[in-house]
């Protein structure tokens, strides 16, 4: 039997970590085929989704998968993330959280469904989302080590 990888445990604390303490977690995610995410709101191969409960519907975080609702520009969009395009989870309001091995945009998911994303949506998000922009360091999260 193959070993099921640490990554969906840590991530699944920290999301738990986050919401304990009243902070909103946010994911950094590494777009390619196999992740279906809004593609308008993608920069640089990436996107940062916030996942907390009051921002998502039905989510649910697999040993594989993350997988949620989430209304973008007021319309409802189904959210399919394989765990190996997550990048990172962290805190919004403090930075703390969790770095992983990064993939490669243009590298497909090993051994995952072909998943299309749909039609991107017109509508412009009520709230802009942060993006990857190394002229800008301050936007970036602060990542730190959770004792």
């Amino acid at each position: 039997m193959q070993e099921i990888s640490t990554k969906p445990y840590f991530i699944r604390a920290l999301y738990e970590w986050c919401m304990d303490n009243g902070y909103t977690p946010h994911i950094s995610v590494v777009v390619n085929e196999q992740a279906r995410v809004p593609l308008e709101f993608v920069r640089d191969g990436e996107i940062v989704m916030n996942i907390s409960a009051l921002a998502t519907n039905q989510l649910v975080i697999q040993n594989d998968h993350i997988a949620f609702q989430a209304r973008f520009g007021g319309v409802a969009r189904d959210i399919y993330i394989p765990l190996e395009n997550i990048s990172a989870i962290y805190a919004r309001e403090t930075g703390q959280g969790m770095a992983f091995p990064a993939l490669s945009a243009d590298t497909p998911a090993a051994d995952e469904p072909q998943v299309r994303v749909d039609d991107p949506i017109t509508t412009a998000p009520a709230e802009p989302l942060p993006t990857k922009d190394s002229s800008k360091p301050a936007g970036k999260p602060k990542l730190t080590v959770v004792k």
